[in-house]
């Protein structure tokens, strides 16, 4: 066997095809185009056709042979390396980039897989999703051991472990950051949801954790404390716990924080700002520690750390009000991040929300109530449409704005909502962007088309006579 392949089109001359089963497709309806390009065998759950001459492996799960398969394939990769795997609904961007800063800080070779990107210390790729298919995942793992990484730290997306994409990847620390209400088109329910999410906790096939990080803030981290007992440490911002913040203050620089670790107190300096970012702060600083990270080193890293793409990232072109990016896309992730907004005092707080279509249809008026309880003004306007009509998503975010409904207006066109959005904005006052972060497209229903947020608002701004002269599209 010179390779592997899950997808049809990239079989060759003595591959081995492993035909899974999709959302929206079946591979083994592909075989023989698998074996017309040269596959010489076959993993499936079907039991062999008749009359089929190559050789047929029939598995009960073809997703979990596909990742063990890979990892031998590869020569298992993740023995060569300590993993770092980091789960939740959110927060798991932020903290892994914060881990990758504090092992960067210790001189560490680090590779980082995360929803924004795929890097290591010989360059960086556009991610094409939060966690990659198990095939794809441990090529990119094997690439990092070439690079000579010791550490890689990733996120793991529920979807990730429900799909069986970390089977058979070693994970040296888990981290829990939090659960809340998201997914609920594919996990159907929140028990589901925390049941994907555990798989990562109990060894994906292999050997546990050495050690888990959990959030004790978290109602779902407190059971899954139990679960991993004698094996995990816990991180808090308010309850007691193993790395627990004494004492925060924030101003428009940052942070200062003060934290309890069990070797001693640690003052930490941060650019970052909000309390999302003090617990993902925390969960870092406990992932260090573990990791055998002197104390100056953890102080390095964080304050290395000055920006992450698309989380709370702000857009200065010079104008007297404040512009924030912001991926949240969740209710809680909405109401967080609108409350650090908040905090900073703006004359007004202005915000820019929508929904994904083909996605969880029972958090989009959740979103409008949170919008509306939240901010000053509200513009609704197109996510990630996707085959789904904008204007019936729209609609369905607007059943949440009941109390005043003056609040808020609709715009389709998201390049236009944003324009609005800034051109209502007055010195001192906030204005945040939230749902699409860091992403760098917007799907239609006839497909995908460039669109970032952070481009479109420094567009609008240099429109408006603010930074450098006007540019036009």
């Amino acid at each position: 066997i010179n390779c592997l392949a899950y997808d049809s089109r990239r079989a060759e001359k003595n591959s081995l095809f492993v035909a899974i089963k999709g959302e929206k497709t079946d591979g083994n309806f592909f075989i023989d185009q698998a074996i017309a390009r040269g596959a010489v065998a076959v993993i499936s759950e079907n039991p062999e056709p008749a009359g089929f001459s190559g050789q047929w492996v029939r598995v009960s799960n073809a997703r979990r042979a596909l990742a063990m398969a890979a990892a031998n394939f590869y020569g298992c990769p993740t023995q060569q390396i300590q993993l770092i795997g980091i789960t939740g609904t959110n927060g798991k961007t932020s903290t892994a980039y914060l881990v990758e800063s504090i092992l960067r800080a210790g001189d560490q070779r680090v590779g980082l897989l995360s929803t924004v990107e795929y890097r290591g210390p010989k360059g960086n790729s556009t991610a094409e999703r939060t966690t990659p298919e198990s095939l794809d995942l441990q090529a990119l793992f094997t690439n990092f051991v070439q690079q000579g990484c010791n550490f890689v730290v990733m996120e793991v997306s529920s979807h990730a472990l429900a799909l069986e994409r970390v089977y058979a990847s070693k994970f040296r620390t888990a981290v829990f950051t939090n659960l809340t209400q998201d997914h609920l088109d594919y996990h159907h329910t929140m028990e589901n949801y925390f049941e994907a999410k555990l798989h990562l906790f109990l060894g994906t096939g292999l050997s546990l954790p050495m050690q888990s990080m959990i959030n004790r803030d978290d109602a779902r981290g407190r059971v899954l404390e139990g679960i991993c007992q004698g094996r995990c440490m816990t991180y808090s911002t308010k309850n007691k716990a193993d790395f627990q913040v004494i004492d925060s203050h924030e101003d428009h620089s940052g942070m200062r924080i003060r934290i309890n670790t069990p070797r001693e107190v640690l003052d930490f300096k941060s650019r970052l700002q909000g309390s999302p970012n003090l617990s993902n702060i925390l969960a870092s600083v406990a992932v260090g520690y573990d990791l055998g990270m002197d104390s100056e080193t953890l102080k390095r890293g964080i304050e290395q750390c000055s920006e992450i793409p698309g989380r709370f990232e702000l857009i200065d072109c010079g104008q007297p009000f404040r512009v924030f990016v912001d991926y949240a896309h969740t209710p809680d992730a909405l109401e967080k991040i609108l409350i650090t907004a908040r905090n900073l005092k703006p004359g007004r707080l202005l915000v820019l929300i929508g929904c994904g279509g083909e996605r969880d249809r029972t958090k989009r008026k959740v979103m409008g109530r949170v919008a509306e309880e939240l901010s000053d003004f509200c513009i609704i306007t197109s996510d990630n449409p996707r085959s789904e009509d904008p204007l019936e998503i729209i609609s369905e975010i607007e059943t949440g704005f009941q109390i005043k409904p003056s609040k808020y207006q609709v715009e389709p066109d998201r390049a236009k909502a944003i324009r609005i959005l800034l051109q209502k904005s007055e010195a001192g006052d906030v204005a945040v962007l939230a749902g699409k972060g860091h992403e760098t497209t917007q799907v239609l229903a006839k497909g995908s088309i460039h669109f970032n947020d952070q481009e479109e608002a420094r567009l609008a701004l240099r429109e408006m006579g603010y930074g450098n002269k006007a540019v036009r599209r």
